[in-house]
């Protein structure tokens, strides 16, 4: 199969139509991550997603929709502070988990009454779901447990020869993937953290609470159970409190010839010398937006990647301290 990249204009989103409808798969941009597409209604075309990426049968998809789309024909039960965040934030990286009317295909929810609703803000997603004019299913366009693609190359990387379409809508801004918000009870409950944030939740729903997850249970939504974003080489993860661990880690696997960098913040770059570093930038949000690319490129040309965490827990630093321990480990290398 040839893939190609094509900007997205009126050529390349009549090809993306005629693609999603005849049950195939179309890379697309969003302001957050690349996403693969397939028709949410199409039971065959859904679970080719799982088929390309790797995807674990168990780990639901987020159907994506342009801003005027009438959800109430996906889902019900949509309590009022769910419109209100709606009115806030959307379109925005915000997913918001509803009960499902079963509109949508089984392959979708993964036999959950539930399913992810996501309004994506960037101005290509939207011309992409208003042309194709049905709700479209979506996880990250990788490789699944690869890094997450922030670029049409990126996509390509992971996908040649086996998708026939990705629309280049440039890079992504934001960076991480949408916070993933379950509406379905009295007070909204974040079950995967974003750029849209726990408190800026609070503020428009008057509370929120975070998701602490249970062993055994169902995966609820993309990004919970699974190891994720992790690229192609080793790998090590050390809270920001045991740098000198870390640099020391560095300079043994350093002293066996081994091509190794740093990935951190640049309050923690600056902090490790003249030693090779990819640093992903001052704040969260620049952290949030560099992650992915400099995983990705580190991966080609590294043996290992040392991850120094952030220390923050709180707004966006809780999204990107998520995507360190699944990039970089899952847990921390600490001293007692």
């Amino acid at each position: 199969m040839l893939t190609r990249i094509m900007q997205t204009n009126e050529e390349s989103l009549e090809l993306a139509r005629d693609i999603i409808q005849a049950g195939g798969l179309v890379a697309f941009p969003t302001e957050t991550v690349y996403g693969l597409g397939a028709n949410a209604l199409d039971e065959q075309a859904c679970r080719k997603i799982f088929e390309v990426k790797g995807r674990p049968s168990d780990n639901p998809l987020i159907v994506h929709v342009h801003r005027d789309y009438d959800i109430s024909s996906l889902v019900t039960d949509i309590p009022e502070y769910a419109v209100r965040l709606r009115e806030a934030y959307l379109p925005g990286p915000l997913t918001m988990v509803f009960r499902s009317l079963g509109t949508v295909c089984p392959a979708v929810s993964c036999g959950l009454d539930t399913v992810a609703i996501r309004v994506p803000s960037h101005p290509k997603a939207q011309e992409f779901l208003k042309y194709v004019k049905l709700p479209i299913a979506a996880p990250s366009a990788n490789i699944s447990k690869h890094v997450s693609p922030t670029s049409a190359e990126h996509v390509l990387a992971d996908f040649n020869g086996l998708i026939p379409l990705i629309l280049d809508g440039g890079e992504c801004t934001g960076g991480i993937e949408s916070t993933v918000l379950d509406c379905t009870g009295e007070i909204p409950v974040v079950l995967r953290s974003g750029l849209v944030t726990r408190e800026m939740i609070a503020e428009i729903a008057g509370d929120c609470k975070t998701h602490t997850p249970v062993a055994g249970e169902k995966v609820r939504s993309p990004g919970m159970k699974y190891s994720h974003y992790s690229p192609r080489c080793r790998t090590a993860l050390y809270a920001e409190k045991d740098l000198d661990a870390a640099v020391s880690r560095y300079d043994a696997e350093e002293a066996k010839g081994a091509a190794v960098s740093f990935i951190c913040l640049d309050s923690e770059a600056r902090k490790v010398g003249q030693r090779k570093c990819l640093n992903i930038g001052m704040t969260a949000e620049e952290g949030a937006r560099n992650l992915y690319r400099m995983l990705r490129e580190g991966e080609r040309e590294l043996d290992m990647i040392i991850g120094i965490a952030p220390a923050g827990r709180d707004g966006v630093m809780a999204g990107l301290m998520n995507r360190f321990e699944k990039a970089c480990g899952g847990v921390y290398e600490e001293k007692d």
